[in-house]
């Protein structure tokens, strides 16, 4: 169980750590990180599309800091998974679920470590 305790940290500290990089560089610099040159030059993810359509502009303040908020959650949840904390699998499970909107890859690495947590849970019992 060490070893998939060890795998689901890490793919939370990946996608959590992003968000709340990628969120903070917005706030600082007033856009995310974007690719400079080629197709998607200046383009953001297809999660773009999805939060505007429940009416959250992508590039304002308020997403800027739900990344953040999600992201710093995350890597507090990452310190008490890996403390073994008893509300550390909720709040890993939490954040996961938050994060399922960030198309295409923080979807992805959601549903990886949801399953992943119902793994370990079952594992545990």
């Amino acid at each position: 169980m060490r070893g998939l305790r060890i795998l689901i940290a890490l793919l939370a500290v990946l996608e959590g750590g992003w968000l709340l990089f990628d969120g903070l560089h917005g706030l600082m610099t007033g856009d995310y990180v974007t690719p400079s040159s080629g197709d998607y030059a200046g383009q953001l993810g297809p999660w773009a599309t999805l939060v505007e359509a429940v009416g959250i502009a992508p590039r304002s303040s308020l997403m800027m800091g739900i990344h953040v908020l999600l992201g710093g959650a995350w890597m507090i949840c990452v310190v008490g998974w890996l403390r073994k904390s008893s509300w550390a699998w909720t709040g890993m499970m939490v954040c996961a679920v938050a994060a399922l909107w960030y198309l295409p890859f923080g979807t992805i690495l959601s549903v990886l470590q949801i399953g992943l947590l119902v793994i370990f849970r079952r594992g545990t019992r």
